[in-house]
């Protein structure tokens, strides 16, 4: 096992590049505390003495743990504190977690996105509790004086191997305290793990069945006002004029006026994203007063001429074109199509041209998927109070440091005078990235000098949001005289982004590829949603492959099989970014696991395979059509992900992922009619209900020892086919365009 460093001072203890870790030392200036029933009973310590930026101990062997991440429902308020615990060798049942606020000097990559926060955290939290058992052990022999080398740990103890001494770590915590920082310590081996791998509840459940306060929209402080916004009724409008002097007058109204959320010449980063920055904020004492008052104000709108904007893409100089007009949705279509015929080359293996011409066979088939809304339970809301030259935010945010920037600028106000605490998310996936929401409460607070509470409604969220880009993709498969796969061609593109992964499988398994990409510009804001790009790319490409399957008279597993052990033995290019082995594995693993080909009578099965945000996903969906509904009787997860961390955790995040993707795959959809939403809350916006969720999921996780990678997005992309595979096979009809519904009921 090796010995990673830890020379560090006490400020920056822990700290790591964005490429190794989630972020370590930490204040402890804001704390909230998630005890359980059984943390409410147990007796605090007089005095703490902080270790490291995560660990805590009191004097009476009490040991809090601190997580730094956002919590959104993944669970690593619970995963990331066990991670700790592990190395430094303590009872999981005596540890309280608490929720970290944002700390830059002292945390990097203090964010949930990606599926990365396990990944990039995994050996600095290892670390970070290795170095402080470490650290008691050294204390314990200077106080017995013997050697470092007769002492170990067990469970929140130091003992003498020769059973004459044993100490709690709070009886030794304000020595260890004083230490100098061990410049190496020694990891735990993967099969000493008597933490990690083991289930364990999460930290906030006691709190969540209860109805205690956790979320963003639980947040309240005395004093405080609340705040809505009016936005454009239309995509590609902007405020022009408005009058307020009705809703001024009603009972409860403190303001109306206009705001500007970011300054049109701001270089906006990455996550800087928002469909509106000219609005109308009303603010009151109540919502029901505040969403009474936002229909009594009259506003004139205008079209809003179109521009560029400045962007800051990771250090590296980007520009949006922002069009001018109200777009809908089959102008949007023809654009797209015209896009099409002049695209991007992005990876050509082999000579494809001349082998399609060549080939005895070519089929070709076209897929789209429209917008969607990310729908999360919680709607945008956040806590602002400005007073001169302090911030204090409080809410729900998935990347508060990479926010923290923007809303200096905006306020003029310096970074370190800015507090962000993050409460629980309602759902994330992507959304909760872009934190206008933040900026506007903040913007606010500064103008009426009061603590504001932000709300949007459903509506506000679906017709003024950040949605999934539109998406379209047509696959092309050449044959020889064999009926072998000897051509492969796909070209994708999306309004406005472009989803194609050109060096994901099939690069690399086929000798004859090419991958070409195009995008078209649109003032439709478009950003992250879960597994971004993916969700559609695994779709079309594992629904073309099951196709292809077919016309070469292949059963659909064995011909993946087939493709990634040519991808194994002899690849095709060098950037192929997929381990073949691994892939293979979680096939072979789901064709096991759920019975493949031997489905009882009248039940329909289809499979898919993905590989994304560093983790490998095969999945089967066994489904019945019983008068004309779809009845889904049972999905098949198999997973490599490394290293579980929480195994109950991990499989009800992939049940999750599995409901969610088979909702949006038959339901989900947005269209535009001269530049409006056309659904802006549930009675239109088709989610998935609970009599439509499979009767059962059974999920496996790959066993190699591999460190941990991603979790929270790779169970959702593969869902997708797996079900529009299991409809072909019940219906006879192939699925080509989302939402599948429209299809089924066409």
């Amino acid at each position: 096992m090796p010995r990673p460093a830890s020379i560090f001072n006490r400020r920056s203890f822990l700290k790591v590049s964005a490429l190794a870790g989630g972020g370590m030392a930490l204040s402890f200036s804001w704390i909230v505390s998630c005890k359980t029933k059984e943390e409410e009973s147990l007796v605090m310590p007089k005095n703490w003495f902080r270790l490291n930026g995560y660990i805590r101990i009191g004097e009476n062997g009490s040991i809090t743990l601190m997580s730094p991440n956002p919590e959104g429902g993944q669970n690593v308020k619970t995963s990331m504190p066990m991670i700790i615990a592990e190395e430094l060798d303590v009872d999981w049942n005596k540890v309280i977690v608490e929720q970290a606020p944002l700390d830059t000097d002292n945390f990097t990559r203090q964010f949930i996105g990606g599926s990365q926060a396990i990944r990039t955290g995994w050996k600095a939290l290892r670390t970070a509790g290795a170095t402080a058992r470490r650290m008691l052990i050294l204390a314990a022999a200077k106080t017995w004086d013997i050697p470092d080398s007769e002492i170990k740990t067990a469970s929140g103890f130091v003992l003498d191997i020769s059973g004459k001494r044993k100490a709690d770590y709070g009886s030794l915590a304000a020595l260890a305290a004083t230490l100098p920082i061990p410049e190496d310590v020694k990891l735990k081996e993967v099969q000493d793990f008597r933490i990690i791998g083991t289930s364990k509840k999460n930290v906030d459940l006691h709190k969540i069945i209860t109805g205690k306060p956790l979320f963003g929209i639980d947040f309240k402080k005395p004093g405080m006002l609340y705040a809505m916004i009016i936005h454009p009724p239309a995509i590609g409008k902007k405020l022009k004029s408005f009058d307020a002097n009705r809703a001024r007058a009603m009972p409860g109204i403190k303001d109306v006026f206009a705001i500007k959320s970011l300054q049109d010449d701001y270089k906006r980063t990455f996550f800087d994203t928002v469909q509106f920055t000219d609005l109308i904020a009303v603010v009151g004492v109540s919502t029901w007063q505040v969403q009474q008052a936002k229909k009594a104000v009259t506003v004139s709108w205008e079209i809003q001429k179109g521009f560029e904007e400045k962007r800051d893409m990771f250090g590296r100089a980007g520009v949006r074109v922002v069009p001018e007009g109200l777009e809908n949705s089959a102008e949007q279509e023809h654009k797209m199509r015209h896009a099409a015929m002049s695209p991007q080359k992005q990876r050509m293996d082999g000579d494809p041209i001349k082998e399609f011409e060549k080939a005895t066979r070519v089929i070709e088939r076209s897929f789209s998927g429209p917008f969607l809304a990310h729908n999360c339970m919680e709607p945008m809301n956040f806590f602002a109070h400005v007073q001169g030259d302090k911030v204090f935010c409080a809410g729900p945010l998935q990347k508060p440091e990479l926010t923290e920037q923007a809303l200096a600028d905006r306020l003029g106000i310096p970074i370190e005078n800015i507090e962000i605490s993050m409460t629980r998310l309602g759902g994330g996936y992507g959304r909760r990235s872009y934190a206008h929401w933040l900026i506007e409460a903040a913007v606010i607070s500064q103008k009426t000098g009061m603590p504001i509470k932000l709300l949007y409604n459903r509506e506000d969220e679906m017709t003024a949001g950040v949605y999934r880009s539109r998406y379209q993709a047509t696959y092309r498969a050449g044959f020889n005289i064999k009926n072998e796969l000897v051509a492969f061609h796909v070209n994708a593109g999306g309004l406005p982004e472009n989803p194609l992964y050109a060096n994901r499988f099939p690069a690399g398994a086929v000798p004859n590829y090419l991958a070409e990409g195009w995008e078209v510009a649109s003032n439709i804001t478009t950003g992250s949603f879960r597994a971004p790009r993916s969700n559609f790319m695994a779709c079309v490409e594992q629904s073309f492959l099951d196709e292809i399957a077919e016309v070469s008279g292949q059963d659909p597993i064995a011909f993946r099989l087939k493709l990634l052990q040519r991808a194994k033995e002899n690849p095709v290019g060098d950037n192929n970014d997929y381990n073949p082995e691994r892939y293979a594995k979680v096939l072979e693993m789901v064709k096991k696991k759920a019975n493949w080909g031997n489905a009882p009578e009248g039940v329909h099965q289809g499979v898919s395979a993905y590989y994304c945000h560093n983790s490998y996903a095969a999945q089967v969906v066994d489904l019945k059509i019983i008068n004309g509904e779809v009845h889904f009787e049972k999905v098949t997860n198999v997973i490599d992900c490394g290293i579980v961390v929480n195994p109950d955790a991990a499989r009800n995040l992939c049940e999750g992922a599995v409901i969610d993707g088979i909702g949006t795959a038959m339901f989900g959809e947005l269209r535009i009619e001269d530049g409006v939403i056309n659904k802006s809350n549930f009675d239109t916006y088709r989610m998935i209900r609970m009599k439509e969720a499979p009767k059962s999921i059974a999920t496996y996780f790959v066993e190699n020892g591999e460190d941990p990678t991603g979790l929270g997005e790779p169970a959702y992309p593969p869902i997708f086919a797996a079900v529009a595979n299991a409809l072909y096979k019940a219906t006879g009809k192939r699925f080509y365009d989302q939402p599948f519904i429209n299809q089924l009921n066409g």
